[in-house]
């Protein structure tokens, strides 16, 4: 860890109930948001708030979803159009998926192949060559 400060990011709404955010800078180099709870039509706005703001600033952001429990279309969509925000911005989006949910949703969807996934954190922030 960087030893920056832990930020947790929720709404006192009813999407806050079900999704949470955890965001850790590392650096100015990256950015780690772990997502807890459910990705879905109600949820998915929250998520792209979360990373139209911080992938505009950080040159990798890790997108932690070890701890999702639901991962729908509307999710899969935000997270399509955050990898192409990334690239068009010359940033990378990897993705933790940690859970046989996100896996199956990307596998079913044709989509696991159009990211880059790591199996944690630690080697999602390792440099690559």
């Amino acid at each position: 860890m960087s030893g920056d400060p832990r930020v947790e990011i929720g709404t006192a709404d009813e999407v806050g109930e079900v999704i949470r955010f955890e965001v850790i800078p590392h650096g100015d180099d990256a950015c780690v948001v772990t997502v807890i709870g459910e990705i879905d039509t109600m949820t998915a706005p929250a998520l792209r708030a979360q990373l139209d703001e911080y992938l505009p600033t950080a040159p990798l952001l890790v997108l932690d979803l070890s701890q999702v429990g639901f991962l729908g279309s509307a999710g899969l969509a935000v997270l399509v159009a955050a990898k192409y925000d990334a690239e068009r911005s010359q940033h990378r989006l990897r993705l933790v998926c940690g859970s046989r949910i996100v896996i199956r949703a990307l596998e079913a969807t044709g989509l696991l192949g159009l990211f880059d996934i790591a199996d944690s954190v630690t080697e999602a922030l390792r440099p690559t060559a």
